[in-house]
């Protein structure tokens, strides 16, 4: 299969059918970049070709974005319009199905003020907090996906003038699309990652403790009733949905103050249009005491800065060193590639749906279960090939999970 309009074809009926896996009379919402308008028409055309009710597009342009960041003054970036949240919210009690196709410009905004971008991020995550339970939850299905804009590409393929091709043929090789049934791939994909999920879930280990040759030491105490989960999830009506393409994790939530030492990253993190990277973070009873960062890190204080339980994790994630994009050598300033080539962590909120009965309890429930929240949730990297990852079960008993990068 080496015609790009079927591998790009084959891309978003995948995106549609095993993404958020669109069924008759579901309303679909989908964000994408107007520079990529095809793309968007393209799962448009599935999710109309699956029987949704109706296609919704929210469209955004990075020049346009910058130019709001340049322009605009901070109070009004501050005012949340009431309209925008009573749409979001109105399509999720709908139960529509979100697609997300995120490819900005990962140093768009580094020239910008650093408070200005905090503070308006910090009002908008304030306004919008309330409806992350439909996604955070499992509540909506919901998909992330990429595909290349211009400067995004030459971020990734520098000095090449045909980068955004290059881009397109490194998203296809991870995302399976080079096979001859991408379909059926994915679905063995996600039988392998379900086994380990299975796995670790019959361990129910109490610690994991991570040490890598570039200085990680650190130890992640996880709560009694921890769920380990796998690529795919469940709805509230119990049909499957893959929150990412591409996608190599199984991860769970860390006790909230259960989490001691020092961690280095080691892949650059992107945060509201500024890279962060070459970074190292020393935990104590769950909060980063102590922070320093070879570049951006400004903006890695921005970060904590948005709430005191920024400071704090909010999911543990196994990635093994040998998969599909850590293989390909990139680094793609892109979250949702570059965390799925890397064992990663995140700051911020948990999933409730990582602990047992989790998404049916309240905040209060929540937080006496150890179970962080908070207005974001940001993953960093963390994975190298030397890491190990013991972990270590109630009776003592100490079980290798990774070694050398990968599984054990």
């Amino acid at each position: 299969m080496n015609n790009f309009n079927e591998k790009l074809d084959n891309y978003a009926k995948l995106v549609v059918e095993i993404g958020v896996n669109i069924q008759e009379n579901d309303p679909v919402i989908i964000s994408c970049p107007i520079e990529r308008a095809d793309f968007g028409k393209l799962l448009a055309k599935h999710a109309y070709k699956n029987k949704a009710s109706i296609v919704v597009f929210n469209w955004y342009d990075d020049d346009l974005t910058l130019m709001m960041y340049e322009n605009s003054p901070l109070e009004t970036l501050e005012d949340v319009p009431q309209h925008e949240y009573d749409k979001s919210e109105y399509y999720y009690k709908k139960g529509a199905k979100m697609i997300s196709v995120y490819a900005s410009n990962p140093e768009l905004l580094k020239d910008v003020d650093p408070e200005k971008i905090q503070r308006a991020s910090l009002a908008k995550s304030k306004k919008f907090k309330p409806l992350m339970k439909y996604t955070m939850n499992d509540i909506n299905s919901w998909c992330v996906v990429s595909v290349p804009t211009k400067a995004w590409a030459d971020s990734v393929f520098p000095d090449q003038d045909n980068s955004v091709d290059l881009l397109w043929e490194a998203i296809f090789k991870v995302t399976r699309m080079n096979l001859e049934d991408p379909i059926k791939a994915w679905q063995d994909h996600l039988a392998f990652l379900t086994d380990r999920a299975d796995w670790l879930n019959k361990m129910s280990f109490s610690y994991l403790i991570y040490k890598s040759a570039k200085g990680t030491n650190l130890k992640i105490e996880l709560p009694k009733e921890h769920i380990w989960m796998a690529a795919d999830s469940l709805n509230a009506k119990k049909e499957s949905f893959v929150p990412n393409i591409p996608t190599e994790e199984v991860f769970t939530l860390p006790k909230r103050n259960g989490v001691n030492g020092r961690v280095y990253s080691t892949k650059p993190l992107v945060y509201n249009g500024n890279v962060i990277d070459d970074f190292v973070l020393d935990f104590k009873d769950g909060r980063v005491v102590d922070f320093d960062a070879k570049k951006g890190k400004e903006a890695l204080k921005s970060i904590f800065d948005q709430d005191e339980n920024a400071r704090y994790l909010g999911e543990v994630a196994l990635v093994p060193y040998d998969s599909p994009i850590s293989n390909s050598k990139l680094l793609f300033f892109n979250t949702l590639f570059d965390e799925n080539a890397s064992c990663h962590l995140a700051f911020g909120k948990a999933y409730p749906t990582n602990i047992k009965g989790g998404e049916n309890m309240t905040e209060e429930e929540l937080k006496l279960n150890q179970v962080n929240d908070s207005f974001i949730h940001e993953d960093f990297m963390i994975g190298d090939k030397d890491l190990s990852i013991v972990g270590i079960k109630e009776d003592g008993q100490e079980i290798l999970i990774f070694k050398d990068g990968n599984w054990a």
